[in-house]
């Protein structure tokens, strides 16, 4: 196997649970090993993983990934190896014998609809609270010292971008379980180096957007000094986005992509990124392929049409060549937020550098996202050396976080009343493909974040108005189910939301939190 230069530049400090070591190297998508030590990732690439995953005895891929054995990884491939080619070898039997297979979450509580959605999602956090983990043997759950939220349904773990806006809601209900959640950040990035998708061992060669900044503002907004304690925390954390392997320079400016480091099946999904590739004729396409799928689900918008060179087919994801506006935002956020904390400490030398970093990351932005011809702000092919002309709701990400000029802001205004407001809110692309990150879908961090961004620049009367429409449609299948959901369909009001891997999730975290804070920002509103 082979470690990229890039990783062996991070450096990055590797949870060890019991005897398995685990790796972020790339590896070939099926492979059989007898050492006494077997890495997670080992047992992912194992020919034992793909038998079962394409068994298809578990309609979402993520529930066998969430089985925990009740054996070492190398017994149990072992036992495996050895007992596959008999006669009477009964693979679904060696499952059942052999794993813990989890169940999705179910609220054991009663919804009461004569409750406010308010009341409700405040009644339902203790159900999506967990408490601080114990390490259990063999189990690919990376142990939190402190409670948290996990979304709902089929994620059975913390989630990064999710948990800032679900921090939001907590804010307002439950202040120290949200600080409790960033310092649960933070110990990811002190002990791994970053922090993953979510608290999996699968997800350990991918971050997502990073928040993390933002969740300290959150919680450190009345008490500035609370900020110094994460401040070794942002520094790495902004050294895991500055490797090599996430930079880009146009034109002289350094920007950022994300990227995946691994380049076989997503183990949560092994299944369909298997699928999808055998079309593909060889080996180095289909890694190729897998790269793009990790890299689409490190973005958080897994899977939109923003990602795919021919405007439909996730066959043709390009994630990895592409700049993305949203990512870059949040990096100067980061750097923004870097500036003010070392400023605060006193070390003013550093305060001013990274206020200089945020500078000219803010120019780049403005300069390489703008597309004057749709007066929107667009993602950017720095293969290609041109916009994608895809647009998204990532596009309200320099309002969200006062990066564009007073003009821009005006385009994308114009651009999103004229195009993206429906009946339910925001759509979160134009294009309808079938992917959940795409029309007819809305999303709760993109009302937040496109509502925020409107009222940002004094554009109030349309964030009023998406506001009123997200509230409404949350409100209608609150009170026709009793839930909360993961995602809406924000254009036809009569229509449940759809599309992707997986059916859609209640719960839900994000949506919750979003709502509370919606609430507070427009009360008049909602009264």
């Amino acid at each position: 196997m082979k470690i990229t230069a890039v990783l062996k530049k991070a450096t990055l400090t590797i949870f060890t649970f019991t005897s398995l070591m685990l790796t972020t190297q790339s590896c070939s998508t099926k492979k059989t090993t007898s050492a006494s030590t077997v890495s997670y990732q080992d047992y992912y690439n194992s020919d034992f993983y793909h038998a079962v995953q394409m068994a298809h005895y578990y309609p979402d891929s993520k529930t066998f990934a969430d089985a925990t054995p009740r054996l070492p990884l190398n017994e149990l491939l072992a036992s495996y190896n050895s007992l596959k080619d008999k006669s009477d070898f009964d693979l679904k039997e060696f499952i059942e014998t052999n794993f813990n297979i989890p169940q999705p979450f179910q609220a054991d509580f009663k919804s009461d609809q004569s409750k406010t959605v308010q009341e409700h999602i405040v009644a339902l956090w203790d159900e999506l609270t967990r408490n601080p983990d114990n390490i259990k043997a063999h189990s690919s759950l990376i142990p939190l010292p402190g409670e948290y939220i996990v979304p709902g349904g089929r994620f059975r773990e913390i989630y990064y971008w999710d948990s800032f806006f679900t921090i939001k809601g907590l804010k307002l209900s439950h202040p120290a379980l949200a600080e409790k959640m960033v310092d649960n950040f933070a110990y990811l990035i002190n002990t791994i180096g970053f922090i993953p998708n979510g608290n999996r061992q699968y997800y350990m060669s991918r971050s997502q957007p990073p928040f993390f900044a933002l969740m300290v503002n959150e919680i450190s907004a009345d008490e500035p000094q609370k900020a110094l304690k994460y401040l070794p925390s942002l520094e790495k954390e902004y050294a895991y986005w500055m490797q090599d392997n996430k930079i880009v320079q146009v034109d002289g400016m350094i920007l950022n992509r994300y990227f995946d480091t691994g380049s076989s099946p997503r183990p949560e999904s092994h299944r369909e990124d298997y699928e999808l590739a055998q079309d593909l004729s060889t080996q180095k396409e289909k890694e190729a392929l897998y790269s793009n799928l990790r890299t689409g689900a490190m973005s958080g918008w897994d899977y939109s049409s923003r990602w795919f060179a021919d405007n439909q087919n996730l066959s043709s994801i390009e994630v990895v060549d592409i700049l993305p506006v949203d990512l870059n935002c949040l990096l100067y956020s980061l750097e923004k937020t870097l500036s003010t904390t070392y400023h605060l400490k006193g070390d003013n030398a550093k305060g001013e550098l990274y206020r200089q970093k945020a500078e000219a990351r803010k120019k780049a932005i403005q300069a390489v996202f703008w597309n004057k011809n749709s007066q929107f702000f667009e993602d950017y092919h720095y293969v290609n050396k041109s916009h994608t002309s895809r647009r998204s709701l990532a596009g309200g990400f320099p309002l969200f976080l006062s990066i564009a000029s007073v003009e821009q802001a005006l385009g994308v205004k114009e651009n999103l009343e004229k195009d993206f407001l429906k009946p339910g809110g925001f759509v979160t692309s134009l294009q309808n493909t079938g992917q959940q990150w795409d029309a007819p879908n809305g999303w709760a961090p993109l009302q937040w974040t496109t509502i925020v961004g409107l009222n940002n620049y004094g554009h109030t009367t349309l964030a009023k108005q998406a506001t009123r429409n997200w509230l409404a449609i949350s409100e209608k299948v609150y009170q026709n189910t009793g839930k909360m959901m993961e995602k809406y369909n924000v254009m036809d009001l009569s229509l449940a939301a759809g599309g992707g891997e997986y059916p859609n999730q209640d719960g839900f975290g994000w949506t919750n939190g979003i709502v509370l804070a919606l609430n507070q920002l427009f009360p008049q509103e909602v009264n």
